[in-house]
């Protein structure tokens, strides 16, 4: 039974919207922040794929209809943004400052740390796209010759991060502009990030959705920069 199962076109696909579901009945029952929907379905998901004794590779190939809804789902965020159009040109100057001083001081702690931790070259530029988008980080990090597969675990990593612990970080340093809510989540988590901003309002996704956007091309370059510093 199992190995039919298995076998299925559409196993992972279920697997995965099952574990999600289960995951959000989790967090919405337990309500603890360390229940992120996302970090439990994917414990899960391999749980389920280690008690079935499913290849990764069949996982993958069964599940793809999920990442044709990528597209879509990525499109969609221009929505909340049109929305709030008005004010983002009204507030367009300070929305590129906390934009780009997002960028840099993720940039500049990944170097700072490199040095003191004497990571090479290959391990520094893997873990300078840790704040962009995964098919935008696994470019970056091919391109200036890191390990993708590393540069993929470290993003998922900080947008979980960013999903679980953002909200608090605003409620501890006393943050409630929904602009700069938005800003930082888009910026320093990209999409896991965006989908908080989401949960908390409509300007804290429009700013989101920007900064996810913005955060992925400056990075694109700020990369190989930084790059050439170690």
């Amino acid at each position: 039974m199992v190995e039919i199962l298995s076998n299925s076109a559409y196993f992972g696909l279920v697997i995965s919207l099952f574990s999600y579901q289960i995951a959000l009945i989790i967090k919405n029952r337990l309500k603890f922040v360390l229940f992120n929907p996302l970090l439990v379905s994917v414990a899960l998901c391999i749980g389920i794929l280690l008690t079935c004794d499913v290849s990764y590779e069949k996982f993958m190939a069964s599940s793809e209809m999920i990442g044709y809804l990528l597209i879509p789902a990525t499109a969609s965020l221009a929505v909340p943004l049109y929305e709030q159009i008005e004010l983002l040109k009204s507030n367009w100057v300070a929305i590129l400052a906390g934009i780009v001083s997002g960028i840099l001081a993720g940039l500049t702690t990944i170097f700072i740390l490199a040095l003191l931790f004497g990571l090479n070259h290959e391990l520094y530029v893997t873990l300078l796209s840790k704040s962009v988008t995964t098919p935008i980080g696994i470019a970056i990090s091919s391109q200036l010759g890191g390990i993708v597969t590393i540069s993929v675990s470290v993003i998922i990593i900080t947008g979980v991060s960013g999903a679980m612990l953002g909200e608090y970080i605003f409620k501890w340093l006393k943050i409630d502009a929904p602009i700069a809510q938005g800003v930082a989540l888009g910026t320093a988590s990209h999409a896991m990030g965006t989908a908080k901003a989401i949960e908390l309002g409509d300007i804290q996704a429009a700013m989101a959705s920007l900064s996810i956007a913005v955060t992925g091309i400056l990075t694109f370059f700020g990369a190989w920069i930084f790059s050439l510093f170690i």
